[in-house]
């Protein structure tokens, strides 16, 4: 099935396992994911896995996530940047920004007013959010021909 739409956006959060990984006790005290950030980085290289296999998108809902201010960064740190970034406007904001990782994507929704609404990161090819919806695709092309009988064009044979 083809997401076209923000809502249409499935999300799969799996639970860190924090009996593998022991919370450092720097980490303990201040909260957040502590070492579940590994956990999220070894889940990222599963759903990568998956994606090269079957060309299977998914994502993780990072607001879901307990992370504090040091996990948010040591993410950040380890998936890098990339070359991409796009800003999208439709009922809101939505920014996307390539990481370094290929195929994982920091995606963040924000409502009219400008509040946060959604942290994703996408495991996919393209994030769903810049891929045309079919319905849109061929609404332009009425459009298009629409404004060619306007101006007397003959359509090629």
């Amino acid at each position: 099935m083809r997401l076209t739409r923000l809502e249409d956006i499935s999300i799969r959060v799996e639970a860190a396992a924090s009996a593998e990984l022991p919370v450092p006790p720097d980490r303990a005290a201040a909260g957040g994911l502590g070492g579940g950030i590994a956990a999220l980085l070894s889940e990222l290289a599963t759903l990568l896995e998956q994606l090269a296999q079957s060309d299977s998108p998914s994502a993780i809902d990072l607001r879901s996530l307990p992370m504090s201010p040091q996990d948010r960064a040591e993410l950040e740190r380890v998936l890098g940047e990339g070359e991409v970034r796009a800003t999208v406007s439709a009922q809101g904001l939505s920014t996307v920004r390539e990481t370094g990782m290929s195929g994982i994507w920091w995606v963040e929704h924000r409502d009219a007013q400008g509040e946060p609404v959604a942290e994703l990161l996408e495991v996919t090819r393209i994030p769903q959010i810049l891929s045309s919806a079919l319905d849109e695709i061929a609404a332009a092309a009425a459009t298009l021909r629409a404004q060619l009988d306007a101006l007397g064009t003959s359509r090629p044979n």
